[in-house]
């Protein structure tokens, strides 16, 4: 008989990871969550852990109040919130060598250090947007707390089978007896297994996964890193590694294609243990499954094993609390109207809730689950397809459900508002034809301007992060401009303005922006995948780049005599060594391998007959622009200079 360490974490009311930690301590050998213990190491574990140590109690310093005030702030209203007198304040900032008038803005590095001084923890006050939301962030109810389903995202390289794993899953999983059995394409999909649920996003892969990290996004409980059997892994393996590690989410490996006969599951395996993921079948910690899409082998286990992850990793949440979740793409509905796919992180949405996401607000009016059929909720880790929003929210943004639809509606406006006018402020500088030429010109900073249109609001962030990856400091890309739907005419004018060239991804150009693209000659590209994109924009990019001088080596010559002329030029009597010395090339002149000057071959004598080169063996006579000071023994180096294209 034998007990995994997950089955005795949970049988002690510890998490896995906790019993591990105090397994090591108590010199058990054990490699993570899956490992094997036997009944009598359990029993004894068992019992070690149970006996409980009394702690000493520690003294409990007092917490200072809180003054709340809007930072920043003037001294003379910071002095007014701290009742006291501002020549009081004035002094003690002069105590911390901070010398203040009374109208002096004090940041909040400041206000933390003063506020100490007369016993107060300054906070900056809340904004409106914050205060609607303060119930949201505020600390669980522990004992509202229920398990819910893990989120889960294939990540790998390109042809690794991804989206074939995905529909393999979802053609297997899905019953007949619901909607016909086909999901509708929504951006995420629910899976029901005996043991569990497991939500699966379908999105363009760590691309995206990356964007919605940077929006504050964590979506992801568990990445399943897609490695084909018979090609290894491949550079954007190591990427998606990467980008996993970085996000903190662990990691299940699907090593698919093992039924095509040149499959090598074993260097697969090593070469994941290079990069730190070891199989536990190599007494490792990382989970790895044999599949493949194409036969159904493995999908069951590769499923079983996500929902013993999610079980170990026990994720929880409250389906009491207002929903707040994630957006994973919006889009407008063939009626015209927005529709966003949001993941429930927290919390019950239902049919009738107010909820604001990103710039906008709206009373859910409908909710779609993934296989096309009307929900009235979604509980945690629940995908649905939301209608009711006054705009199209972005892949990442997050949402929240709020109880006053007034207040929702006046932060929506204001959000807008705030929007437009920064728009309209950055105009001038960002799309005037003369001031970017001016800017290339003078060499401060080249920009390549782009306005991307798409069909969805997760390809589109995808794309656009992995063109900024193409930023340097000399060529800095710039989207100036992004949307969902066709290339319109106002795109074409903006591009036109700006110096910009425009790319689709998965939409069409209407017809009168394809005569006005024509009559402005505007550069208008169409994609439907995301790497020849991304190709094209760096061939374009490098376009941008100063080219690189590159020397070539002509010849070397001694100089054996120095010769000073009637009008003061001095010529070197040299012996060509190697190569040929040409007049009009470059050369620089060394003495004891040190260069002394580099200029141009102005003359070259044989004799006195002018000749255009002189090759191994010749001696000629070598006129330097620019330097007299020659020496006998002196080395003179000719070199052509040719300009290379440069590669980003």
């Amino acid at each position: 008989m034998s007990i995994r360490v997950y089955e005795l974490a949970k049988k002690l009311g510890i998490s896995s990871k906790e019993l591990v930690a105090k397994l090591k301590e108590l010199k058990v050998d054990v490699k993570g969550h899956m490992s094997v213990l036997d009944v009598e190491t359990a029993d004894i574990v068992e019992a070690e852990l149970k006996v409980t140590t009394p702690v000493a109690s520690l003294p409990v310093e007092p917490a200072l109040p809180v003054l709340k005030v809007n930072i920043p702030v003037t001294v003379k209203d910071l002095a007014t919130k701290l009742q006291v007198k501002t020549g009081d304040l004035i002094k003690r900032l002069m105590k911390h060598k901070i010398f203040a008038s009374i109208n002096q803005i004090l940041d909040e590095d400041v206000l933390k250090m003063i506020g100490k001084d007369f016993g107060y923890l300054i906070e900056n006050l809340p904004t409106a947007e914050e205060s609607m939301l303060e119930v949201h962030y505020q600390k669980p109810d522990l004992s509202k707390l229920i398990s819910r389903s893990p989120v889960v995202t294939f990540m790998g390289h390109v042809d690794h089978g991804k989206t074939s794993l995905l529909d393999a899953i979802r053609k297997t999983k899905v019953t007949d007896t619901e909607a016909g059995g086909i999901t509708q394409h929504i951006g995420a999909y629910e899976v029901t297994l005996n043991k569990g649920k497991i939500t699966f996003l379908d999105t363009p892969g760590h691309e995206a996964f990356t964007a919605m990290r940077a929006r504050g996004a964590n979506v992801t409980d568990i990445v399943v890193l897609v490695v084909a059997a018979d090609d290894g892994v491949m550079p954007q393996t190591i990427e998606a590694i990467d980008h996993a590690k970085a996000a903190g989410v662990s990691i299940v490996v699907a090593i698919n294609k093992v039924d095509r006969p040149n499959a090598n599951i074993d260097k697969t395996k090593k070469q994941l243990m290079e990069l730190g993921l070891t199989p536990e079948d190599w007494d490792g910690k990382t989970v790895t499954v044999n599949v493949s899409a194409k036969t159904g082998q493995g999908i069951d286990t590769l499923l079983e094993m996500l929902v013993l992850v999610a079980e170990t990793l026990e994720f929880k949440a409250d389906p009491t609390k207002l929903a707040s979740g994630v957006v994973i793409e919006g889009r407008l509905s063939k009626g015209g109207g927005p529709a966003a796919t949001v993941l429930v992180k927290n919390g019950t949405l239902k049919v009738g809730d107010v909820v604001v996401s990103g710039l906008y607000y709206g009373k859910v009016r409908a909710m779609l689950n993934d296989r096309g059929v009307r929900v009235q909720e979604a509980a945690p880790s629940v995908p649905v397809e939301v209608y009711g929003l006054s705009g199209v929210p972005q892949a990442g943004d997050q949402f929240f459900v709020v109880e006053d639809e007034k207040k929702a509606r006046d932060l929506s406006i204001s959000k807008i508002s705030q929007k437009r006018e920064k728009g309209l402020g950055g105009a001038i500088t960002r799309i005037t034809l003369e001031d970017l030429y001016q800017r290339i010109k003078e060499g401060s900073v080249k920009e390549f301007n782009l306005i991307i249109k798409s069909d969805v609001q997760g390809s589109m962030e995808a794309l656009i992060q992995s063109l900024e990856k193409l930023s340097t400091e000399e060529v800095k890309l710039k989207v100036i401009h992004s949307g969902i739907g066709n290339i319109n005419e106002s795109d074409i004018m903006l591009a036109a303005a700006s110096d910009a060239i425009v790319i689709g991804f998965h939409v069409d150009s209407e017809p009168k922006a394809d005569i006005l693209a024509k009559e402005e000659k505007v550069d208008v590209r169409i994609y439907h995948i995301i790497y020849e994109a991304i190709g094209d924009v760096r061939a374009a990019m490098e376009g941008l780049l100063e080219p690189e001088k590159k020397e070539i080596f002509s010849g070397r010559a001694e100089i054996l005599k120095v010769f000073t002329m009637s009008k003061g030029n001095v010529i070197a009597g040299c012996r060509v060594l190697k190569g040929k010395v040409t007049r009009g090339s470059m050369a620089r002149a060394l003495r004891a391998g040190s260069v002394i000057h580099e200029g141009r071959v102005e003359s070259l004598k044989h004799g006195k007959e002018d000749i255009k080169e002189a090759d191994a063996g010749l001696e000629c006579g070598i006129l330097l622009s620019g330097f007299k000071e020659f020496e006998v023994g002196d080395i003179i180096e000719a070199f052509q200079v040719e300009m290379v294209e440069r590669k980003l």
